[in-house]
């Protein structure tokens, strides 16, 4: 099993459209059929704790069953797309992979 996991900083100039656009530019990545499970989240509201970093404003988690399946998540023409699509709407991402 791998664990891709995605945080987002959006540009703050973002309208309610370009957010619910780039909302569902996630969503879309849900169809992908080497992605076992898709999660999507912001920030939750829990107590603030020195190790805590809630800055961020979109979170994706991507379970895959092994690293062929990642390489080929990553390949796929929707991911594709979606990076195309929303690229310019992201300040920072940072990518975490595990297994």
């Amino acid at each position: 099993m791998l664990v891709h996991t995605v945080f987002f900083w959006l540009h703050k100039n973002l309208d309610g459209t370009e957010l619910a656009e780039f909302r569902m530019g996630l969503e879309s990545l849900k169809s992908i059929e080497h992605a076992k499970t898709v999660l999507i989240g912001t920030p939750a509201e829990v107590a603030d704790r020195p190790v805590l970093i809630k800055n961020y404003d979109y979170c994706l988690t991507v379970i895959l069953e092994d690293v062929a399946a990642h390489d080929a998540y990553q390949a796929h023409p929707k991911h594709l797309t979606f990076l195309a699509n929303h690229k310019a709407k992201f300040e920072r991402v940072c990518v975490y992979d595990a297994d």
